[in-house]
């Protein structure tokens, strides 16, 4: 028996349909051999070209960012001295004298010399002077004659705090007196001291206490002479190797610093020459070195 034959359904057996008239023709995959080159090249190297087309983005960022950002300008020496002119000429500036009180402010005192009532009242202030807190637990130095017959003291701070205060080292060869005061601000400074191995006549100082319990007040001059003897009106009092000033002081003033422009405690104001009873100031001003200041307290600060 005869097995029937088997033929491929892909052989070309089956006849040839010709395209309706009107029809379109879809192209074989066979006609665009370059396209599906293409494709197999992109298949193949698709991360390395995602890599490259990001640097390249982040490439344009940057360089759009360079463009936009603002440019940073170099200053010169002629730009510096332009705005520090300009500030000059637009800006008030404190003096030097300004800023030698603004130094020594805060360590100035008013001392109170006080004395009972007969009827038994409030005390009352006999006599006023000045001092500058020296060491800041409350050690301060003023003249022996501000203190001397004081039946008790108070001592008025920069804040306003008054306190009792007592006598602890008197130097009477130098018109000094050394007191402590029993309560003080949390925050008092005490002055920086200064040498005045170095100062010279017209150097330039600045005068700070209480004259006639005004202040604290605050005048300028300068050192007039070095060395200085100085006699009290009455003749019962010495003192020498004194510093001559100009500022003006007054009674009251006594016991107050001398300072520098740079705030810093060159002298105690001490005494006035007059050649009249009255005890106003005619120019010649007088302060002990404080060198000898320092020796009031048995210390030697340079």
């Amino acid at each position: 028996m005869r097995r029937p034959s088997l033929y491929s359904r892909s052989s070309g057996s089956r006849p040839r349909r010709d395209p309706e008239p009107g029809a379109q023709t879809q192209p074989s995959q066979s006609a665009a051999p370059g396209r599906t080159g293409l494709r197999a090249w992109l298949g193949r190297f698709e991360r390395p070209l995602l890599v490259a087309l990001g640097a390249l983005a982040a490439l344009g960022l940057v360089a759009m960012y360079a463009q936009m950002a603002p440019k940073v300008r170099v200053f010169t020496q002629r730009d510096i001295d332009q705005a520090v002119l300009h500030t000059l000429s637009t800006k008030s500036l404190p003096s030097a004298e300004a800023r030698a009180f603004e130094n020594i402010r805060r360590s100035v005192v008013r001392v109170r010399n006080m004395a009972p009532r007969v009827d038994g009242g409030p005390p009352y202030e006999q006599g006023v002077g000045s001092g500058v807190v020296i060491v800041d637990s409350g050690v301060i130095l003023t003249n022996l004659h501000v203190v001397s017959d004081a039946q008790f003291l108070r001592v008025v701070f920069f804040d306003g705090l008054e306190s009792e205060a007592v006598v602890i080292t008197k130097q009477p060869e130098n018109d000094l007196a050394v007191l402590r005061a029993k309560t003080i601000p949390d925050d008092l400074p005490a002055a920086t001291l200064r040498s005045t191995g170095d100062l010279a006549p017209g150097d330039h100082v600045v005068a700070v206490g209480f004259p006639f319990g005004i202040g604290p007040s605050v005048t300028a001059g300068v050192i007039s002479g070095l060395r200085r003897e100085f006699r009290s009106t009455n003749g019962d009092r010495v003192l020498t190797n004194l510093i001559q000033f100009d500022a003006a002081a007054n009674p009251g003033s006594s016991g107050g610093p001398l300072v520098t422009l740079d705030g810093e405690v060159v002298g105690i104001v001490t005494a006035i020459l007059n050649p009249t009873q009255d005890r106003f100031f005619v120019g010649v001003g007088f302060a002990v070195p404080i060198e000898n200041a320092a020796t009031a307290m048995g210390i030697h600060p340079f």
